[in-house]
């Protein structure tokens, strides 16, 4: 460690969707800078060896409920370590203000004056669908896009997936996998039973697994298809773009093969 006087720092840095090669030159840059990382479940490891020789890595990752640290806990090290090592480094996969509970680990570092920026990613709500074939908007199919979680801080579906089944938007739906049930019932309450619908997981990841259907069909196809999280949920009319969903034969493609 520099003999230097420590300047504390919080860099915030999106680390993408999963392929280490959708990482940004300018997080590149600022992992190159860090004095010690932190960083969650969904970042890709090789990403970590942008990170100059020596540099410790703590991992305070959080998935499916499971929480290797509560959030205060992980705001108290980010001010701990930026006034031990300097500049603290905060990796979080896609994009850190996509829910990913950044803004609160910027102003908790504020409220300290630590310096603090801010380096965007590529969020998974439009990367992981893109890249799998599916864009969020496409002329004559959608004019907007809902990115939303599905599961509030309470455990419960987000009332917002009632709201935006109806309407003509494309919606994205993260951290849902587990609800898909509830989703489901809410589309066919919509009268939305015919709907397109994708799930994604792992998404641009070599392991990835993809589940195409309609809101009618996607639990069989899920479970056929063993999609599990993380995953991605994609539905409105842009799913048809998706090269496996034949409109006229899906059933017999993905339940009856």
């Amino acid at each position: 460690m520099s003999t230097n006087k420590i300047q504390p720092k919080l860099t915030l840095v999106g680390a993408g969707p999963g392929d280490p090669d959708l990482i940004t030159v300018k997080a590149i840059q600022a992992l190159g800078k860090a004095d010690i990382i932190l960083y969650d479940a969904l970042v890709n490891k090789k990403i970590l060896a942008y990170a100059p020789p020596g540099v410790k890595r703590v991992f305070v990752g959080k998935r499916n409920g499971q929480h290797s640290l509560k959030q205060e806990q992980i705001n108290n090290l980010i001010v701990d370590f930026a006034f031990t090592y300097g500049n603290v480094v905060r990796l979080k996969g896609g994009d850190p203000f996509v829910f990913g509970r950044g803004y609160e680990e910027i102003e908790y570092a504020g409220s300290f004056n630590i310096e603090t920026e801010v380096i965007p990613g590529i969020s998974s709500s439009i990367g992981v669908p893109a890249l799998a074939g599916i864009p969020v908007t496409h002329r004559g199919a959608s004019e907007s896009f809902w990115v939303i979680t599905g599961t509030t801080k309470t455990g419960e579906l987000s009332r917002d997936i009632q709201l935006a089944s109806q309407s003509t938007a494309t919606v994205v739906i993260l951290m849902g996998v587990h609800k898909l049930h509830e989703i489901v019932e809410v589309y066919k309450s919509s009268g939305k039973a015919n709907l397109p619908v994708a799930l994604i997981q792992n998404g641009t990841l070599p392991d990835e697994n993809v589940a195409v259907g309609t809101i009618q069909t996607i639990e069989e196809i899920v479970a056929k298809r063993k999609i599990g999280s993380p995953a991605v949920i994609v539905a409105g009319e842009v799913v048809k773009l998706h090269p496996d969903f034949i409109a006229n034969d899906i059933i017999e493609k993905y339940l009856l093969n």
